[in-house]
């Protein structure tokens, strides 16, 4: 306990928490369409690939526009940034309360969610800025916590979209953004740190090396895994169990839950055992338990157990890379974080697409979990054949910290 108060003296802690907040809030709206999808599928009667691209939209046009707004933070600061973000994401949800009459309507709606979706590198950066480089990873770890925020998503939207009507969900979400907001406002301050001040050349830097790439891959399975699967979830268990939407969004929150905080234990054990090892671990247990998820979709209780031990490994995975990013560029952490957050998020908007094109084309959601496991183990293949270089230059053996 006292060294975490060390570590919250080391930097500004409202700024943190602010940081967090917004992050949470963001995550929660990002998955609404997710959240909601088994009502949404019964208003328009929507097919399995229907449905596979709604959504996939938002997740993709969330990682498309963390670019832009990290570019954003750079001119005008990261507090303005996210101030700017959060008045964008009030208005684009006022555009779903109002004008979302049609599928076509729907899919555009989708695109504005990827706004919310665009929080995760400023957030990050924001959060971390003002603490040393030995605690910037579990600064980064804090704040990438506030993926919780999906779980909450997942866990309220569906009865409000019972009783209300799950156009009025957007309505709500317009006026709750506005509480992050006020938080920014009056706890957060700018950071004065090196990346603040990072070019466009800097921010871009990791894609031009083999660790950037190799880090963004990974991600794209640990954290693509998360968001696809956290907004694919509820109408999985709607469509393949005969669940009722609010049931189905209560047993995806318990997954999405554990893997929101598992991300710090991740991120804490791999300081201990090694990120290298621990991501070891969880990209087995990933491929192996999706395998098993497509088996057992008869089974609800099973495929429920399957996807907690699922939701663990992916959440632990999460933390465990960027456990690794702070020791691979010590002095870009939140840059080159940012841009493995960006490319890495990808990897979720092709999960709802998978899986709705096997149930539709081979009357199974089993090639898709399938699928997404092969992916699994062709990055833990990676990872092995990257560490052999990693522990022989900026790591010690299994990905732990080099002792000075």
């Amino acid at each position: 306990m006292a060294g975490f108060r060390n570590f919250l003296k080391s930097g500004h802690s409202p700024t943190l928490f602010a940081a967090f907040l917004y992050f949470a809030f963001s995550c929660c709206i990002w998955v609404l369409n997710g959240a909601m999808a088994p009502f949404i599928s019964e208003t328009f009667n929507l097919s399995p690939a229907q449905k596979g691209l709604m959504l996939s939209i938002p997740i993709l046009a969330g990682a498309l526009m963390r670019f832009p707004l990290g570019i954003l933070s750079q001119y005008i600061g990261r507090k303005k940034a996210t101030l700017v973000e959060m008045g964008l994401i009030a208005v684009a949800m006022l555009f779903g309360f109002f004008f979302v009459k049609s599928f076509n309507d729907l899919l555009a709606m989708g695109v504005l969610l990827g706004i919310a979706g665009a929080s995760f590198g400023v957030a990050l950066s924001l959060g971390a800025g003002s603490f040393p480089p030995k605690h910037k990873g579990l600064a980064m770890g804090l704040v990438g916590a506030g993926n919780v925020g999906t779980a909450v998503s997942v866990l309220i939207a569906p009865p409000l979209a019972q009783a209300l009507g799950w156009v009025t969900v957007y309505g709500l979400a317009a006026i709750a953004i506005l509480i992050p907001m006020v938080v920014m406002v009056v706890f957060a301050k700018e950071p004065d740190d090196l990346d603040a001040h990072a070019s466009f050349k800097e921010h871009i830097a990791c894609l031009f090396e083999k660790d950037g790439w190799a880090f963004s891959l990974i991600y794209a399975v640990t954290f693509g895994g998360f968001i696809g699967l956290t907004t694919f979830l509820p109408s999985y268990f709607y469509d393949q169990f005969g669940v009722s939407k609010v049931q189905a969004g209560q047993l995806t929150m318990l997954a999405a839950f554990m893997g929101a905080a598992l991300r710090v234990f991740g991120g804490w054990i791999s300081d201990h055992w090694g990120g290298v090892n621990t991501l070891t671990g969880v990209l087995t247990t990933v491929s192996a338990t999706l395998v098993l998820c497509g088996l057992a979709e008869n089974s609800l209780t099973l495929t429920v157990l399957l996807f907690l031990v699922c939701f663990a490994a992916l959440g632990a995975g999460n933390g465990a890379l960027f456990q690794l990013v702070p020791l691979r560029w010590p002095l870009s952490t939140a840059v080159a974080g940012s841009m493995i957050g960006e490319i890495g998020a990808l990897g979720g908007g092709l999960i709802p697409n998978a899986m709705g094109l096997s149930k539709q084309h081979a009357g199974t959601y089993l090639w898709g979990f399938v699928g997404f496991a092969v992916c699994a183990a062709a990055m833990l293949l990676l990872l092995r054949v990257m560490q052999m270089r990693w522990t022989r230059t900026w790591a010690e053996k299994g990905g732990r910290a080099r002792s000075a």
